[in-house]
């Protein structure tokens, strides 16, 4: 009876049709992409749009939406054009630094092609809310003073020259993710080069008229919270997401998140409390961020008590960071990007060459790769930084004075005290 039932068992597999790639596809991990790809779109918009817009004065409120949906349209067809295969194509004698456009308008991609276990589909898309949202965090770095036509065409220079090469450094095949960084959802690639970009924009298009001296508060704490609830929801996808698998590693990276969020939070209003005598709604939003940011390149490799201490220093961290850019130096990174996410996505990268340790106990990661020392790790997180700080910075400022050559990045003094709504837009957020 056994030797008939294998019989059988065989000639059942002979007889059906043969499945190839389909058999690979996993359905599991397939949905869960597709839905970290809706909640990290979701983060740009209403996230994003919502926390940048109730930051900024009310006679600017439509000008940070219409930039953050701009850049959500824009960045999209970008990315489709030429932005994913630059990211991820193979770069050949460059592969190193960029790939190539075999991918030009997502050739080769169809409803049968896989990266893994999902469909390419399914990975392109879920990589371009990334494309989206980290240009779009710029934003927050020029607010109420710069063109919208200077910011399209920055933002399509920018995502190409800056964002597509970095990506390809470490997550496309490149030299850092040769060299063993750990970045697993984007410390380098989306929060270092966006706080990077923001600070030098801030330069190079100067400060509001009136910084400092003019205190210029948000205009509607209310929408800033509602913004931040959204992308702490949306963080989720953004970093859970970055597994590509509904599995254990995507669980670890959606608790850590969660743990180092609450963290950041309670420590940004503990030091402001402490400070002023009374904690504010803003700090304890802006440390949520703070503490997201931080724990994104370390999310995969670190556990709950590695999170823990992580956002603890993000909160405290980034709050004097943004003491030091505003008050100290006079910078007006308007939003607060560079000492957020900048300084947050550095804290974070070096922290998770710290935290993926499996010999701190109770703050032990997953450990490090073979043969690889604390030491080690930390020197290819330093390389990582640094290579991404100044790379960043120098494209970001030739971007922007090429860009200065064609169009004027500012608009001027009278449409500037008129609002960005009305002068460049011809519409107002509010009938007062």
């Amino acid at each position: 009876m056994k030797i008939i039932r294998l019989l059988g068992l065989g000639l059942a597999a002979l007889l059906l049709p043969a499945t190839g790639a389909a058999a690979e596809l996993n359905g599991a991990d397939t949905a869960w992409i597709m839905t970290a790809t809706a909640l990290v779109l979701f983060m740009t918009i209403p996230g994003l749009s919502l926390f940048y817009s109730g930051l900024v004065r009310s006679k600017n409120v439509l000008s940070v939406l219409m930039q953050c949906f701009a850049i959500t349209c824009v960045a999209s067809l970008v990315w489709l054009v030429a932005g994913y295969s630059l990211a991820f194509g193979d770069g050949g004698a460059v592969n190193g630094f960029i790939g190539d456009l075999s991918h030009f308008l997502f050739a080769g991609i169809e409803e049968g092609t896989l990266a893994g276990g999902i469909p390419e589909s399914v990975f392109a898309m879920f990589q371009m809310t990334f494309a989206i949202i980290t240009p779009a965090l710029i934003v927050g770095g020029f607010a109420e003073r710069m063109r919208f036509s200077a910011m399209l065409a920055f933002s399509v220079l920018w995502l190409l020259a800056v964002y597509a090469p970095i990506t390809h450094w470490v997550w496309g095949g490149g030299w850092l993710g040769a060299l063993g960084l750990l970045d697993f959802a984007g410390g380098t690639v989306v929060h270092i080069t966006a706080g990077v970009g923001a600070l030098v924009a801030a330069l190079v298009v100067g400060n509001r008229s009136g910084f400092p001296a003019q205190h210029m508060p948000p205009h509607s704490l209310p929408l800033t919270v509602a913004g931040a609830g959204m992308l702490w929801v949306g963080w989720f996808g953004f970093n859970g997401g970055s597994a590509l698998a509904a599995g254990g590693d995507a669980g670890m990276a959606i608790l850590v998140t969660h743990i180092s969020a609450a963290a950041g939070s309670l420590a940004w209003m503990a030091v402001e409390w402490c400070k002023y005598g009374k904690p504010s709604v803003l700090g304890i939003v802006t440390g949520m961020v703070a503490g997201l940011g931080t724990i994104t390149p370390a999310s995969g490799y670190v556990g709950p008590g590695g999170a823990l201490v992580i956002g603890l220093l993000a909160g405290v961290v980034c709050y004097f960071a943004t003491g030091m850019i505003k008050r100290r130096l006079k910078i007006d990174d308007s939003l607060d990007v560079f000492p957020v996410h900048g300084v947050g996505g550095i804290l974070g990268t070096l922290l998770a060459g710290v935290f993926a340790s499996s010999q701190l106990g109770v703050f032990s990661g997953q450990g490090y790769a073979a043969g690889v020392s604390m030491a080690g790790q930390l020197g290819v997180q330093a390389v990582g930084v640094v290579a991404t700080l100044v790379y960043t910075a120098v494209l970001t400022w030739v971007i922007l004075r090429g860009v200065g050559l064609v169009l004027p990045l500012r608009v001027d003094a009278e449409d500037e005290t008129a609002g960005l709504d009305i002068s460049q837009h011809n519409e107002s957020g509010y009938n007062h």
